[in-house]
This record gives structure tokens, C-alpha cells and sequence, in this order.
């Protein structure tokens, strides 16, 4: 069982910058995969970013690429999403996402982003 905690949200203006942070605990030894989902009101959940746990290796979202990167710390357990150059369609419920190597997948509660004047 992997619980992740989530933080950094929060409002800010187009152009503007966010980071968000997620950690993880419990059974971390498993973790393939850590990354970013988001879901803006009457919208499904999006994966945003992700990252591999043990070589690094990243995948975007068409949308975000170039304006987005996710990095993480294997020391403090924690993955990173630095969130430049944002957008009011950047506005969601962004969520911390685990995958196991045996593919079970654990949530974080959702921290909100809202890109507005």
C-alpha cells in the first residue's frame, strides 16, 4: 500500500508559476511510476506527467509540454510538478498518482489550481 500526500497549490495569474509536490510513503519499494493527473470541471482526469521511478524517465501531456517538468527525489521519497507559463485552461483538481510494478495504483486527495486574473 502506497499513500501519497499532496501540496502546493494554490491561485495564480496566466503566466504565472506553480510547484507542486507529492510524498510518498508506505510500500515504496514497488513504485514503477509516479506522475500528475488532472480534471477540470465537467471534464475527465488527464494524465498531465509522469516519471519512473528508478531511471527517470518522463512522459507529457501534448498540451503542457514545454511549460511543465516533473522530477523527482528518490531520497525524500517526493515528485515534483514545476508548473511555468500557466494558463486559465490549466484550472483542475491536479492528483498525485502512484503505479506499482504489478499495477496497482494509489491517489493522492487532489490539491486545486486555478490560473485567473
Amino acid at each position: 500500500q502506497v499513500q501519497l500526500v499532496e501540496s502546493g497549490g494554490g491561485l495564480v495569474q496566466p503566466g504565472g508559476s506553480l510547484r507542486l509536490s507529492c510524498a510518498a510513503s508506505g510500500s515504496i519499494f514497488s513504485l514503477n511510476y509516479m506522475g500528475w493527473y488532472r480534471q477540470a470541471p465537467g471534464k475527465q482526469r488527464e494524465l498531465v506527467a509522469r516519471i519512473t521511478t528508478r531511471a527517470g524517465d518522463t512522459n507529457y501531456a501534448d498540451s503542457v509540454k514545454g511549460r511543465f517538468t516533473i522530477t523527482r527525489d528518490n531520497a525524500k521519497n517526493t515528485v515534483y510538478l514545476q508548473m511555468n507559463s500557466l494558463k486559465p485552461e490549466d484550472t483542475a483538481v491536479y492528483y498525485c498518482n502512484a503505479l506499482t510494478w504489478d499495477l496497482k495504483a494509489s491517489w493522492g486527495q487532489g490539491t486545486q489550481v486555478t490560473v485567473s486574473t
